[in-house]
């Protein structure tokens, strides 16, 4: 009787750990995308963040706003000069999403429970629209510019696309890696207030 009860558990643990294992997905990621209606954005490598600094590894916690629903969650993200990974985790740290970029490729992993729509490869992007040189972002912009503009923050950038579609982004520091940011992306109706942990 003890030996058909362990092997129910060990049968019962085997099971457990198959289901964990199908509750993600891993796509090959286009490291190319349209960042509003007009404009095309294509990841910058990592070493352009980089030039002044070593590796960086970077918690956050982001609050998410779209029209009324409101969501948290907390990300990981670490640099150096071969490769970008962000790990993306629910409030309770379970792990919905992990992307590796290595300058060429993107790699993504994430939990069924996001569904097939959702691309966290976006906010990759809108990471490297906040933390890497102006200069450098408009280098990998298509039909959009960012720039730094006037503003009563320490620091306030906008991307403005053909049609006049705007991403803003405002820092409560001149340093971006140590400042509070909100970002506005007025046409799809979302605010990211991002804070460091």
């Amino acid at each position: 009787m003890l030996k058909r009860s362990r092997a129910i558990k060990v049968i019962g643990a085997v099971l457990l750990l198959c289901a964990l294992a199908s509750c993600s997905q891993q796509f090959a990621r286009k490291s190319c995308m349209a960042i509003t209606s007009q404009a095309q954005y294509c990841l910058a490598p990592t070493v352009n963040a980089l030039s002044a600094q070593s590796d960086i590894s970077l918690s956050q916690m982001i609050s998410m706003s779209h029209g009324q629903d409101n969501h948290e969650l907390m990300t990981q993200l670490e640099l150096s000069s071969q490769r970008m990974t962000l790990v993306g985790l629910a409030p309770l740290g379970q792990a919905l999403f992990t992307l590796v970029y290595d300058g060429d490729t993107l790699q993504s992993e994430q939990s069924r429970l996001l569904g097939d729509t959702f691309n966290a490869e976006y906010l990759m992007a809108i990471m490297q629209l906040i933390y890497w040189p102006t200069e450098q972002i408009n280098q990998h912009l298509t039909d959009a510019q960012l720039r730094v503009t006037p503003c009563e923050n320490a620091l306030c950038k906008q991307l403005i696309d053909a049609d006049g579609e705007q991403i803003t982004i405002n820092y409560s520091e001149l340093n971006p890696w140590q400042a509070k940011i909100s970002v506005t992306i007025k046409s799809a109706d979302i605010l990211l207030n991002i804070t460091p942990l």
